[in-house]
């Protein structure tokens, strides 16, 4: 074991994969020599090599289109964005190429590729640093959407999404690059795509969340239990496919539902949970489902960011609210 940040535990995911299978690459904008903005791929090119491991044009679209033809030519690419909200030029590709190219070929080719990028708000960013947009790529046909919160899950879910054969949108909560730190084996092993974690037991109320919030999420866990309240509080991990079962044998034991949510609040992951309430567990419901998320306003500069999140004190308002319902 290793303590390791977020930022070394994917750096270890990657490490790992490249130095296993030599059909995989992982490029991006400074993703090279200098090992990203983040330093999240430092060392990588050094040791792999320019033809491994590579710096790109700043052509998002460019990016994620070389990944499109290096998978029908049997290659494995593990792509960077530089942020979330420079992806945007880089859609077409995602939605006309990469989510669909399985189906148009009728199997022939598989885009198996891994999409990185660091996303979220909390540090201080300017205008299209900070957004929480994985709701457009989950609603997205053909894509898996994986969102980490712990450096432990990042590189387990990393090295199994590098090695699924579908394509993988696979988002970096950035302001958990370097918030904490955990023990992480050095060796190899995965954590399962599609498997929410069940972070903490409970019986008067579920909490979902994932990313970044899990951090204000755990805090309000331990408000509420000072205040005689029992919260199951779990980690879905991964945004598409969310896994059903494991929230609904929650709400279903539970009776209660708050998602918690950074993206705008609405046509998001929320609504989402939302409706899986209503569709798995609404004979066991004792109040309605409720969803915590972002307002629907562009995330503030960095000067008043901190009205935009959410603190464990607001989180912890909602549960109150909702067992008392």
């Amino acid at each position: 074991m290793a303590i390791m940040n977020m930022v070394q535990s994917i750096n270890s995911a990657l490490d790992i994969k490249l130095g296993e299978d030599n059909k995989i690459l992982s490029f991006g904008e400074d993703a090279g020599v200098e090992g990203g903005v983040f330093r999240v791929t430092e060392g990588l090119y050094q040791k792999y090599g320019e033809k491994r491991v590579f710096d790109t044009p700043l052509a998002e679209s460019g990016i994620i289109g070389t990944a499109v033809g290096m998978c029908v030519s049997g290659l494995r690419p593990v792509a960077e964005i530089q942020f979330s909200g420079f992806v945007y030029p880089g859609f077409d590709q995602i939605i006309s190429h990469v989510s669909r190219m399985h189906n148009r070929s009728r199997g022939k080719y598989r885009m198996s590729m891994v999409i990185r990028m660091p996303y979220g708000g909390g540090i201080k960013a300017i205008e299209h640093h900070s957004e929480s947009m994985e709701a457009l790529f989950a609603h997205i046909p053909g894509l898996k959407v994986v969102i980490p919160s712990t450096p432990y899950d990042a590189k387990g879910l990393l090295i199994s999404a590098i090695e699924d054969n579908d394509p993988v949108v696979f988002m970096e909560p950035k302001r958990m690059y370097r918030a904490i730190k955990q023990e992480v084996p050095e060796d190899k092993y995965t954590i399962p795509l599609g498997k929410a974690k069940v972070v903490h037991q409970g019986t008067d109320i579920t909490v979902v969340s994932f990313g970044a919030l899990m951090k204000e999420s755990i805090a309000a866990v331990e408000i509420a239990k000072q205040a005689g309240i029992s919260v199951e509080l779990i980690d879905l991990r991964t945004i598409s496919p969310i896994d059903r079962e494991t929230v609904a044998a929650s709400i279903c034991k539970t009776g209660r539902l708050l998602s918690v949510t950074e993206g705008p609040t609405s046509f998001g992951v929320g609504a989402e949970m939302i409706t899986l309430a209503n569709e798995e567990a609404f004979l066991y419901l004792e109040a309605p489902p409720t969803r915590l998320a972002g307002f629907d306003t562009i995330v503030p500069l960095p000067k008043g960011e901190h009205l935009y999140f959410h603190s464990p004190e607001r989180i912890f308002y909602e549960i109150k609210k909702l067992a008392e319902y």
